[in-house]
């Protein structure tokens, strides 16, 4: 029988040579009873200076501390990084589905809009044709058609916007219900704010465009005609013409509101928008001439002075607040 210790794990077979035990010495302030700590190669004396195996790696042995390692919930902050209290994992089916329900509502909404404003699509166009126009009613020009289906086809456009102007309540509601689980408190306050007021915006445009910037238009339109050729509008064309420059108004008064939004959520500064104040006139006159179909200049013209006003107005009104 062996004589070694049998704290010492012997490996059958091995014949590698055994260190022999060394014994430290008591640690000073101690007691000279205290008995001693025997270390053997990988084994390190714990604070009740029993020996404690380790494989250069970590503790092992019957003195390791098997307690469970304490990960972070996956529902908390994780690297800095918070989501939002209501915020929950969702299959991508599930987001789709709900997507296109939300979308289907909407254009049965629209679709409504549409159908209703058929009904009453003829005297639409008689009123408008009548109101666009700075003259008396019987120095009107008639419109002229010169095609088969330009009725039909103005007559579905105009229903089209009414349609549209029903829906875009129902679509800025929809969107919310579907981002609001993945929205901050405070992002929902910016939403709910700033969509009832893009909402105004647009029909504020809407009615500068019909009441100021068209019959403006019309009547210029009239005045350079007149000697030299014989007036005809085209029916189709000219409501193109009311319906684009009336939506594209509704989208161009929506510039305060970019720009507030902007500025509340730290992304630019009212001093740096007056400093680059060239360069965001510059692309007003560009997209002005782009989506207005005038090849005369009178409506870009009026559309790109429009965007620069409402765009000064809009830092002036953020200095006299004292907001830069």
């Amino acid at each position: 029988m062996s004589d070694e210790p049998a704290n010492r794990r012997d490996v059958e077979g091995s014949t590698e040579p055994r260190e022999s035990p060394t014994v430290d010495p008591p640690i000073d302030g101690g007691s000279d009873d205290a008995p001693p700590v025997v270390t053997d190669g990988g084994e390190e004396p714990d604070s009740d200076g029993r020996p404690i195996e380790t494989d250069g790696e970590g503790v092992v042995g019957d003195h390791a501390d098997h307690g469970e390692t304490d990960y972070p919930d996956p529902d908390d902050d994780i690297g800095g990084i918070s989501t939002p209290p209501d915020d929950e994992e969702m299959p991508l089916a599930d987001h789709i589905e709900e997507m296109v329900l939300r979308f289907a509502i909407v254009l049965l909404f629209g679709a409504t809009g549409t159908a209703i404003g058929l009904l009453g699509a003829s005297e639409a166009l008689e009123f408008i044709w009548l109101d666009v126009f700075p003259t008396q009613a019987e120095q009107v020009p008639p419109p002229h058609i010169y095609h088969p289906l330009e009725l039909w086809m103005t007559r579905i456009k105009l229903s089209a916007l009414l349609g549209i102007m029903v829906a875009l309540p129902t679509f800025v509601y929809e969107c919310y219900k579907f981002m609001k689980p993945g929205l901050y408190p405070h992002e929902r306050k910016y939403y709910l704010a700033s969509v009832p007021l893009s909402v105004v915006l647009a029909a504020l445009g809407m009615l500068f465009s019909y009441v100021l910037v068209l019959p403006v238009l019309f009547q210029y339109f009239t005045y350079y005609a007149e000697g030299s050729a014989d007036i005809a509008y085209a029916l189709g064309e000219t409501f193109d013409l009311i319906i684009t420059l009336t939506g594209f108004l509704a989208i161009v008064f929506q510039i305060p509101l970019f720009i507030m939004l902007a500025i509340m959520m730290g992304v630019t500064t009212r001093r740096w928008l007056a400093q680059k104040r060239l360069y965001f006139w510059a692309g007003f006159a560009g997209l002005s001439f782009m989506f207005t179909m005038d090849p005369t200049g009178m409506a870009p013209i009026i559309v790109a002075v429009t965007m620069i006003i409402l765009f000064e107005g809009t830092l002036l009104v953020l200095r006299w607040v004292g907001r830069d």
